[in-house]
């Protein structure tokens, strides 16, 4: 069963191109978007991804966190009958704890980035364990 998710308090659907975004954060998350391998771009079509102002209450709760720069919901697609899942697959990237946590532009389109592969391979049902073992991995070679 899902956790309930408090409604967004500001979304905004991300446009294809990142020269279109009139807020620069937007560009970033459609920049990062972008930067997938395209074998991965392609099958987020039935994702919905949103930029958010901040967490909800209900959001730090579903996952037990003082604070979320992401979150994925929905039925990953490893998942047996993940494409008839009644619920659609959602990333939402929140704008305020980047802007707080990453206070240099290129540290802060580094972090969007990050947060948005992290939330991405979520939805192809990596955990978070296996997340950190990946970047250890990375950061031994």
């Amino acid at each position: 069963m899902q956790p309930e998710i408090d409604p967004p308090a500001n979304p905004a659907t991300a446009p294809e191109d990142p020269a279109n975004a009139s807020d620069p954060f937007e560009a970033l998350v459609i920049a990062a978007l972008d930067s997938l391998p395209e074998v991965f771009r392609e099958r987020l079509g039935s994702v919905a991804i949103v930029i958010e102002d901040e967490p909800t209450l209900g959001q730090l709760a579903s996952v037990g966190a003082p604070g979320l720069l992401g979150l994925y919901t929905g039925v990953p697609r490893t998942a047996y009958g993940a494409g008839e899942a009644a619920v659609a697959s959602k990333i939402s990237i929140f704008r305020g704890p980047h802007l707080r946590q990453f206070r240099d532009p290129d540290a802060l389109a580094r972090g969007v980035t990050e947060t948005v592969r992290h939330e991405v391979a979520h939805h192809f049902g990596i955990s978070d364990a296996r997340l950190v073992e990946l970047e250890r991995e990375r950061r031994r070679r």
